[in-house]
């Protein structure tokens, strides 16, 4: 039978992905779990198997293709040769014939009422997950006398996370269930009593099957040898031929991939401890352990995973209307969430007496506009800043938390914030410490304007080592900015204010700056933000600093 086959599910908001290598070709034969394709999505590289073995008959994509989730990528023809279609029966007819002797051997060996040594094991709540100690009790599936086999499931249960259906690890017969739907449970609490080795009593010791039973079941296969149009139906519970797919193949029992999947794990990102680096439900819970003790201390070079809530109807409580989000808006979105969800935030903030400065402003502006820039007090911060990095290099850098370094940058690119109808950009002046004031006054006026007249590309908007987003023009006291990562701090400025100052013995009326420093805590302490800050402050307040440390 030919059936398609599609890129299935990869997780949670990933819709596409990037074909990395195609591993089969048209009239390829393949095997269940045999790697087909190669993809790379923005969280990891996924070797995708097969889910049943056949022949490959079309291959729909190639090398560098995206795909989507539910893209057909092969066709397959599931029919195996003839050849193999009589290997599989004789196989079958050998299974049973030697299964059949195997119970008359056992059974002539073994008295009647003799039975093995069997002991009985206290089955415990297992460990769920860090900072889980108890779970309420949703099912009890088995009951007293019912014979279990590894991977069977005893009893569903409940954390505050998931539901979770718990397997059983050995094999036995349940003697005593100690839990009922709805208690709580502990971790290691006894849930079960479970007898484990040959419990199986005398009168259900199968009688020695006669000459004639063995080929009563051998039967339905020699029909089905004579029936070439349809030869395997009959024994297809003895051949395997779909699974359920896995995003990778991990040496791992279903129990233990079920387990992995509930708790939100990625089987193929944990080590196993056993054989051949088979994976237990213990390696999963140890690997859960570690990333959620990463996200507690900020470890981890992930995002923190937050479910997300369905919206209500809100139709039902007036008129709405829906517009679509435009791509800088998109973009803003996803960037800024994952930047303030990965980066521990610490906001700082003083105030600059620029009354002396803006006189300096106002006496120089016809200069600047002489030579195609406006000298806005943006254009001065950057020269500032520009100079601050320098004193304080661990500003001027961005962190690896998967390599553990700090990479620390040489040279001086400062981000600037721009408002348009749009949304928010932030297009690069390069080289600012190159450049005076006029220059970077210039710089900044042609980069806003074609910011607005939607004229920057996408490499104008790379390589910022710091950012300013200058609200003043709008108005408020201070803000608290969003550090733009891969960067560790923006400023924010606001609006400036004459205030009642104390100097000389006498209040007076001075031109006070609001200032905010967003910081990435991680790479820099509080104290460092501080006489950052504070430099920023002395310079704007002093310029002759500029000159003497900057």
């Amino acid at each position: 039978m030919a059936f398609e086959f599609k890129l299935p599910e990869l997780g949670e908001n990933i819709e596409q992905a990037d074909v990395v290598k195609v591993l089969v070709s048209k009239g390829d034969k393949v095997e269940i779990d045999q790697i087909l394709i190669e993809i790379e999505t923005d969280k990891a590289t996924v070797e995708v198997p097969a889910e049943t073995a056949g022949i490959v008959t079309s291959v729909k994509v190639k090398d560098g293709d995206t795909i989507k989730v539910g893209q057909t990528l092969f066709e397959f023809d599931d029919k195996v040769s003839k050849v193999e279609e009589n290997k599989v029966i004789k196989e079958a007819e050998n299974n049973i014939v030697v299964k059949e002797e195997k119970e008359q051997s056992e059974v002539a060996e073994k008295p009647k009422n003799v039975q093995a040594k069997s002991e009985t094991i206290e089955f415990k709540m297992p460990e769920l997950g860090e900072n889980i100690e108890s779970a309420d009790i949703v099912k009890v599936v088995v009951k007293t006398g019912d014979k279990v086999e590894v991977d069977d499931i005893l009893f569903e249960l409940e954390t505050d996370k998931a539901t979770v259906e718990v397997p059983s690890e050995f094999s036995g017969v349940i003697k005593e269930v100690k839990i009922k739907a709805g208690d709580n449970v502990k971790v290691g609490d006894v849930v079960l009593l479970v007898q484990t080795g040959d419990v199986s009593a005398p009168d259900q010791i199968k009688p020695v099957p006669t000459e004639k039973s063995v080929e009563e079941k051998l039967q339905p296969v020699k029909k089905d040898v004579a029936k070439p149009e349809k030869p395997i139906e009959k024994i297809s519970a003895e051949i395997p031929t779909k699974k359920s797919f896995p995003n990778k193949i991990a040496p791992a029992a279903p129990s233990v991939r079920r387990f992995a999947r509930e708790i939100g794990v990625d089987i193929n990102e944990v080590s196993g401890s056993g054989p051949g680096g088979r994976i237990s439900t213990d390696d999963v819970k140890k690997f859960a352990k570690t990333i959620n003790e990463s996200l507690r201390t900020g470890s981890g070079g992930m995002s923190i995973g937050i479910k997300r809530e369905s919206l209500p109807d809100f139709s039902k409580w007036g008129a709405i209307r829906k517009e679509p989000m435009s791509n800088i808006r998109k973009k803003t979105a996803e960037h800024l969430s994952y930047a303030w969800s990965t980066i521990p935030h610490v906001t700082q903030f003083d105030k600059a007496d620029i009354t002396e400065l803006e006189k300096l402003r106002k006496q120089f502006g016809k200069k600047a506009e002489t030579l195609g820039g406006k000298l806005t007090i943006t254009a001065i911060l950057m020269k500032v800043v520009a100079s601050a990095l320098k004193v304080f290099p661990q500003f001027n850098s961005s962190i690896d938390m998967d390599a553990k370094e700090i990479i620390y940058k040489d040279y001086f690119n400062i981000g600037i914030a721009v408002d348009t109808e749009k949304g928010l950009i932030v297009p690069v002046v390069r080289d600012v410490h190159k450049k005076n004031i006029l220059q970077l006054a210039a710089d900044l006026t042609e980069i806003s304007v074609k910011s607005r007249d939607k004229k920057v590309t996408i490499e104008d908007m790379q390589g910022a080592s710091f950012t300013i987003s200058n609200l003043g023009g709008i108005g408020g006291t201070a803000f608290t900015p969003i550090v733009n990562a891969p960067e560790v701090a923006i400023l924010g400025v606001s609006r400036g204010n004459y205030e009642p100052v104390y100097k000389d013995g006498e209040f007076v009326p001075r031109l006070m700056l609001p200032l905010s420093l967003s910081y990435d805590h991680r790479i820099i302490d509080g104290a460092d933000a501080a006489r950052f800050i504070r430099w920023v402050v002395n310079a704007l307040e002093q310029p002759f600093l500029l000159s003497l440390e900057g």
